[in-house]
């Protein structure tokens, strides 16, 4: 039997003989299938990556030295992988519960993290050409944009802006920081591929020292 807002509690213990049923309290779901869920996605992202790198035609130097573009794009997506990887686990294991907004949220940015391997072979294959490293250098802007409503959704559940997780956080200057060079990096493309190379290097450079910010919160 299913009561609504407002509805007779005591009708739920009278149809289940007379045994009290225990209130819903409220409080979100659990997390577990969330990390696990995300965990396995972002595997599947790197093994992509890694399967897209196909094996030179011939058993010389040359031949392994001409993949060198399709390598080094592998590289900077893996450690960028790496890095929301990082800051997914820890903000989930500051969290203590998920909601509804949380899961479309998390969908949102695993879509995007999705398509990293075919920008990162798109790229890699065409040897940083200006528009395939426009459009990598987009899809990673489209990640770090949608990690702040996964991040916001995540504070909102588990307590707002006076929780643990909203004080470890604080003003956020890296994410911000890393939006700022993203978007410098998409027009950067079409005036010299290595500069819009180097903005995303340096993004990765600012969050490749783990972020101690919310170990130390929940070691105080």
């Amino acid at each position: 039997m299913v009561i609504g807002p407002g509805g007779d509690s005591g009708a739920v213990a009278r149809s289940s003989g007379g045994t009290a049923a225990r209130p819903f309290s409220g409080g979100g779901m659990g997390k577990g299938r969330v990390e696990a869920f995300s965990d396995g996605v972002i595997a599947i992202i790197i093994t992509i990556m890694v399967l897209e790198m196909k094996v030179p035609h011939g058993t010389g130097w040359s031949q392994l030295a001409a993949l060198w573009p399709v390598f080094l794009s592998y590289v900077l997506s893996f450690v960028n992988i790496g890095i929301y990887w990082n800051n997914h686990h820890h903000f989930l294991h500051a969290a203590k519960r998920v909601d509804g907004k949380v899961l479309w949220a998390n969908l949102h940015l695993l879509f995007w993290m999705s398509l990293v391997p075919f920008t990162t072979g798109w790229m890699g294959e065409n040897h940083f050409a200006p528009i395939p490293t426009a459009v990598y250098a987009f899809d990673l802007f489209m990640c770090a944009a949608a990690w702040l409503p996964m991040q916001w959704a995540l504070i909102r559940a588990n307590g707002g802006e006076r929780s643990e997780l909203a004080q470890a956080v604080g003003g956020d200057a890296k994410g911000k920081l890393s939006l700022l060079l993203y978007a410098l990096a998409v027009p950067a493309a079409f005036l010299a591929p290595w500069i819009s190379g180097m903005l995303v290097v340096a993004v990765a450079l600012v969050w490749f020292v783990p972020d101690p910010r919310i170990e130390r919160r929940l070691a105080d």
